[in-house]
């Protein structure tokens, strides 16, 4: 994963899951604004499972434990978008604790796959 994906993803999960985590806090329904963050964490993902595929098929060494790194890729493509459902689907505040947890799993998981690339 290169760097300079891995800060931008990670700071702007973490920005989502501060935010979501702030609208929890004021007591408020799950807004557009909140979704819209976490949906834009889950574009980055996306972004970065073009990316890995890309670079896995030309540039990994053999040393690489690249089945580990596309498992956390693929179960953190499913954490936003199971929050996302669940946020529509039972539309209290808590919620927004919900789509709050979602954005830092997926900040941890980032973390890890950081650590798994073997480009670092």
């Amino acid at each position: 994963m290169p760097d300079v994906l891995y800060f931008v993803f990670s700071t702007f999960a973490a920005a989502a899951a501060l935010l979501t985590a702030g609208f929890g806090v004021a007591r408020a329904l799950p807004n557009l604004v909140g979704l819209a963050a976490v949906v834009l964490v889950e574009l980055g993902l996306l972004t970065q499972l073009v990316t890995s595929i890309v670079l896995a098929t030309g540039t990994v060494s053999a040393r690489a434990n690249l089945p580990e790194f596309f498992v956390y890729l693929v179960v953190a493509l499913l954490v936003p978008l199971l929050a996302i459902f669940w946020a529509l689907a039972e539309r209290v505040f808590w919620s927004n604790y919900v789509l709050a947890v979602g954005a830092f799993t997926v900040f941890v998981m980032l973390t890890r796959m950081h650590f798994l690339w073997p480009a670092n």
